[in-house]
């Protein structure tokens, strides 16, 4: 049995994108040659890995785990020919990294300053990205590295294929602007029932985290404005036209705002994963060597 690597690839992303069309679109290819490619693996494993499920294709349990083995062949073979770009030992060669915005602030952008310095021929390319759409992004192979952050209650869902590393933890602190903080004890959130609030867009992670805490607290927050940038809704907050709910990490000290604890306490935590820690490149490995390190000393305290 031989399996081709161009076609292991489709099978892993028609795992990981759901459908042929959106793999030819990944892959600026037609569908039909997708599926035509897609059969010839299925002889060439000689067994069944794709079902027809009225329109659309679903993969057999043996289809599955065939993609799952596609990725960590696919990721050994990336780790072998960046180790063979520079047979000097120095390690060299492009890291894809994405991160939601307060982390690229506080963690991405010091660790490319100081990679630039330590390790010149490591090319970091950064990418902003909410935490709902990193792990996707890193099973389809868009990053090597993704930063990203639970669901609070810890709920966000995890595959086998990925590989987790804690960084720090950040706790989630109501947002007032400065000039009307009364006290910097601990907040009861009912207590701020009927002012106006400011969130993310629609269905990001922030803004589901007001509305199911406010929720929790027993009302519906009134929504003043929906922000993309925290820079934004941060100015919001600083003109006294709002309050919010942000993890520390994501407060921006140069705006006049104060920030209170919860009587109630929330923590997310804020990790760093990868498809297979065995198949890094040595690139790879030192960008999350460094990421610990600065995670360490960047904590909130």
């Amino acid at each position: 049995m031989r399996l081709h690597t161009a076609r292991l690839e489709m099978l892993s992303l028609l795992d990981t994108l759901g459908t042929i069309r959106a793999v030819a679109a990944a892959l600026q290819m037609s569908p039909s040659a997708v599926s035509a490619q897609l059969a010839v693996l299925e002889a060439e494993s000689r067994t069944e890995l794709l079902r027809r499920a009225g329109r659309r294709v679903q993969l057999t349990t043996a289809g599955r785990t065939l993609a799952r083995h596609a990725r960590l062949i696919l990721d050994q073979l990336k780790a072998a020919e960046a180790d063979l770009q520079d047979l000097s030992g120095q390690p060299t060669g492009p890291v894809r990294l994405a991160a939601f915005s307060s982390a690229i602030r506080a963690l991405v952008i010091p660790l490319a300053a100081r990679l630039r310095q330590t390790h010149p021929k490591i090319d970091l390319e950064v990418s902003e990205l909410d935490p709902q759409a990193s792990h996707p992004a890193l099973r389809r192979g868009d990053h090597d590295i993704i930063v990203t952050a639970d669901f609070i209650d810890g709920s966000l869902p995890l595959h086998p294929d990925v590989h987790t590393i804690p960084l720090l933890t950040d706790a989630i602190v109501l947002v007032t602007p400065r000039s009307q903080a009364a006290s910097d004890a601990p907040a009861d959130l009912p207590d701020f029932a009927d002012a106006a609030w400011s969130v993310d867009m629609p269905g990001t992670y922030l803004s589901n985290l007001v509305t199911s805490t406010c929720r929790q607290a027993g009302f519906e927050p009134t929504v003043a404005g929906r922000f993309a940038s925290f820079e934004s809704l941060l100015a919001h907050i600083e003109a006294g036209l709002s309050v919010s709910l942000l993890p520390e990490l994501a407060v921006d000290r140069r705006y006049r705002v104060a920030t209170r604890p919860l009587r109630r306490p929330l923590t997310r935590h804020v990790y760093a994963a990868v498809r297979s820690r065995s198949a890094l490149t040595a690139a790879c490995q030192i960008v999350l060597d460094e990421l610990i390190d600065l995670s360490t000393a960047s904590a909130p305290h």
